[in-house]
């Protein structure tokens, strides 16, 4: 069964993949291209001219690689979220396939996106500095793991909860919980701010829409199309087919 779900959650990863390669290549692409005519031209007005030609075409960066990343990204995390899915079906609440599958990706969403693309959010490859992208990197993927184990501790807090205080107050103190952790690694963690004040704030602003919007589409086509694919999954199950009927008679 686990086999199936990881299986079911990398196609599904795959079909996310090809719908965000759209959007990034029509939405994303554009404030890109502008990102270095601005960078281009800066170097041309200080004489600075770089002869040597790209080892990587921008064609092929803006086609073929930016597809390949996106699906290799999708597949994978599809493929995780199936394997998550095999852990906790069942144990959150009286939640059906679709229903469980909808709560890892938006919490999956919060914590891969939203979280650190508040604190570090993304740059056009223009922008920033070269020798210090290691350094953000690492920060961006601190604050990630900083999120998941914060949403881990709203998710026991509301189960904890809920049986004393109800679903409704539970789910407050676990938000608020969650709010409050993440307020606090923001203020913690060291600001990174590389953007030259030249820079046009509306083609960083464009690229940084287009980046969450790509996001958004991955997880979104993965909370319906793996929702859907682990229901037929889990219906094709004798046991855990009477356990998803069962959930569906008993949620509110």
């Amino acid at each position: 069964m686990v086999r199936t779900l990881l299986v079911r959650g990398m196609l599904v990863g795959l079909v996310a993949g090809l719908l965000a390669f759209v959007w990034a290549y029509l939405v994303g692409e554009p404030p890109v291209k502008a990102a270095i005519a601005v960078e281009e031209a800066a170097a041309a007005a200080a004489g600075e001219v770089d002869s040597a030609p790209p080892e990587v075409s921008r064609d092929v960066q803006s086609t073929l690689g930016l597809l390949l990343g996106i699906l290799i990204f999708a597949t994978a995390v599809g493929g995780f979220l199936g394997l998550v899915f095999a852990m906790v079906y069942g144990r959150i609440g009286q939640l059906r396939a679709r229903a469980t599958a909808l709560v890892l990706c938006s919490a999956a969403f919060v914590c891969i996106a939203i979280v650190p693309l508040t604190k570090y959010p993304a740059n056009p490859p223009a922008v920033g500095s070269g020798d210090t992208i290691g350094e953000r990197t690492g920060w961006f993927f601190v604050l990630i793991v900083i999120a998941i184990v914060a949403a881990v501790a709203a998710g026991r807090t509301i189960r904890d909860l809920s049986p004393r205080w109800g679903v409704g107050n539970a789910v407050a103190a676990g938000l608020t919980l969650f709010v409050g952790l993440i307020i606090v690694a923001h203020l913690a963690l060291p600001n990174e701010n590389e953007v030259a004040a030249p820079f046009p704030p509306q083609i960083l602003w464009d690229f940084r829409l287009a980046n969450l919007g790509t996001q958004a589409i991955i997880w979104a086509a993965l909370a319906f199309g793996f929702g859907h694919a682990a229901e037929r999954a889990i219906a094709g199950q004798p046991l855990l087919g009477r356990r998803d009927r069962a959930a569906a008679t008993s949620a509110v």
